[in-house]
């Protein structure tokens, strides 16, 4: 009888299980890059594993995970946890989410993971690489998609702030993301988003280390339209970080993408980006930047892209970059 009843849990889970036919998927993405800026450079890009399963019919995972160089290490790669997500749909299109995930202040960051074959463009814009926006949010919250006629959408998450690890926070404030996005037309999404966090005096964030308490606060708007001919994206994030010594400063960065297909397969394209930092700002490293690209790609099909760019970069220090870059993305 014991034996009977120790069993019968066991039973159960496994009947659960194998009548609703668990379903996951691992994919891949990787990237070679050559480029010229006064000498000639080849390179390893990213190769990123992503896997999505099936739990059950209200229950499903998704996890990605970067292999990538790691410069500080030098000749050594280093394995970074990009994204682990659990989702529970609650009714319809809304849906509770838990875990690490890609904060959804703009369409680039909500919809372009580490996939370079996704990118429009060779790579992120300058907002990305200047930390503007924060990229990634370890917490909880709530999500909805395709919702009513224009197609609206939202994002409410909670989190641990800037400067926390990948297990713990490590001040007493979270972090709070609200998002919305509507879809008026077919290929047209309308976005805006808030953030705010308290950073804590001496917290470690991006490599540098904060001398002062920051409330960040964070209004971010985009456009974009990726129709079968024309496409355009475009994206500003106003910064206003506020503290003690300086009061509030303001920073302004957006860009603007476009590109135009030419038989299906080729797509000539320019985007332009501009970061201004206001005097005295203390939390970003404030290098006021202009950036212009010009680039042509060719899609083979969805899992192989060809991309080649001309890239021309002013900083207000008077230092200018030009430079060529191929890159060549699959998925896998």
């Amino acid at each position: 009888m014991k034996i009977k009843l120790l069993f019968t849990p066991f039973l159960y889970l496994f009947i659960a299980a194998a009548s609703y036919g668990q379903t996951t998927q691992i994919r891949g993405f990787l990237d070679v890059t050559g480029a010229y800026n006064k000498k000639a450079t080849f390179g390893f890009g990213e190769q990123d594993l992503y896997i999505t399963s099936a739990i059950s019919d209200r229950i499903s995972f998704l996890g990605e995970t970067v292999f990538k160089y790691d410069s500080e290490a030098h000749s050594e790669f280093a394995i970074s946890i990009e994204r682990v997500i659990i989702t529970y749909n609650l009714k319809d299109n809304h849906n509770l989410v838990l875990g690490k995930i890609h904060t959804p202040l703009n369409y680039w960051n909500d919809t372009y993971h580490h996939g370079r074959v996704l990118f429009p463009t060779i790579d992120r814009p300058l907002l990305f690489s200047q930390n503007i926006i924060p990229l990634h949010t370890l917490g909880a919250g709530f999500e909805g998609r395709n919702l009513g006629r224009m197609k609206f959408g939202y994002n409410l998450f909670v989190g641990n702030g800037l400067g926390s690890s990948e297990v713990e926070d490590n001040d007493r404030a979270k972090s709070v993301t609200a998002a919305v996005h509507i879809k008026p037309a077919d290929r047209l999404r309308l976005g805006l988003s808030y953030y705010y966090d308290v950073i804590s005096a001496g917290a470690d964030v991006h490599g540098m280390d904060v001398d002062h308490r920051v409330n960040q606060h964070l209004i971010s708007a985009s456009v974009a339209r990726f129709g079968k001919k024309f496409e355009l994206l475009t994206e500003a994030t106003t910064a206003l970080n506020h503290t003690d010594t300086t009061g509030t400063k303001t920073t302004l960065a957006g860009y603007i993408y476009a590109g135009y297909k030419i038989k299906e397969k080729y797509v000539p394209y320019v985007r332009y980006d501009n970061i201004q930092y206001q005097n005295g700002e203390m939390y970003y490293n404030k290098n006021n930047k202009q950036s212009f690209v010009a680039g042509f790609r060719y899609e083979i099909n969805y899992l192989a892209v060809v991309k080649l760019e001309y890239q021309h970069i002013d900083n207000e220090f008077g230092v200018n970059v030009d430079k060529v870059t191929a890159q060549f993305a699959i998925g896998f």
